[in-house]
């Protein structure tokens, strides 16, 4: 894409983000394959010791800054989004125990005792960052979501939409446990 865009002026903005979390995600992923655990009472397989840590960004945050940069971006440019907001894996864990836990009217702390710590994959990065400063200062664009309403929505959308996470974990079960 840079190619063609000094090559043939091919008008161009590209972006890159930290990691998404939200609605519809499938659930191989961190957030939604914890929800899908803690609900289920089955394992929360963490990497390591769950030091690994991640910058996390509201999916809508990232819908909107796409549309910030596609109307104010500068031709040729790239903008990192991000959410700002970086979390070790066990932390987040459990921040969402402690939220489904309340939800689900458990004791609190109750699904602490599903934490499995398992080997790290060869190679993993300990920490996944982006600076959005450029983002931030060039098209004045910050995520709007807090990390923490941010979860609370996503904990409460697939609690109501069980059954898709269901149909969408059920089509390979093995990859999920």
């Amino acid at each position: 894409v840079r190619a063609y865009h000094h090559t043939y002026g091919l008008p161009i903005v590209i972006s890159n983000c930290s990691n998404n979390y939200g609605a519809n995600q499938f659930p191989e992923k961190l957030i939604p394959l914890m929800i899908k655990n803690i609900v289920d009472n089955l394992p929360l397989p963490i990497y390591g010791e769950g030091l690994n840590v991640r910058d996390w960004l509201f999916v809508e945050d990232h819908a909107k800054a796409i549309d910030v940069i596609l109307h104010k971006g500068k031709t040729g440019e790239t903008y990192n989004i991000g959410g700002l907001n970086e979390w070790t894996n066990i932390d987040l864990v459990k921040y969402l125990i402690k939220i489904i836990d309340k939800k689900l009217s458990r004791p609190e702390g109750a699904s602490n005792a599903l934490i499995n710590f398992v080997t790290d994959r060869a190679g993993h990065d300990m920490r996944y960052a982006i600076d959005a400063s450029k983002v931030e200062n060039d098209l004045g664009w910050t995520p709007g979501v807090k990390f923490e309403e941010g979860l609370e929505l996503t904990v409460e959308w697939y609690l109501e939409n069980k059954v898709w996470l269901e149909n969408i974990a059920s089509r390979n079960s093995k990859d999920y446990a």
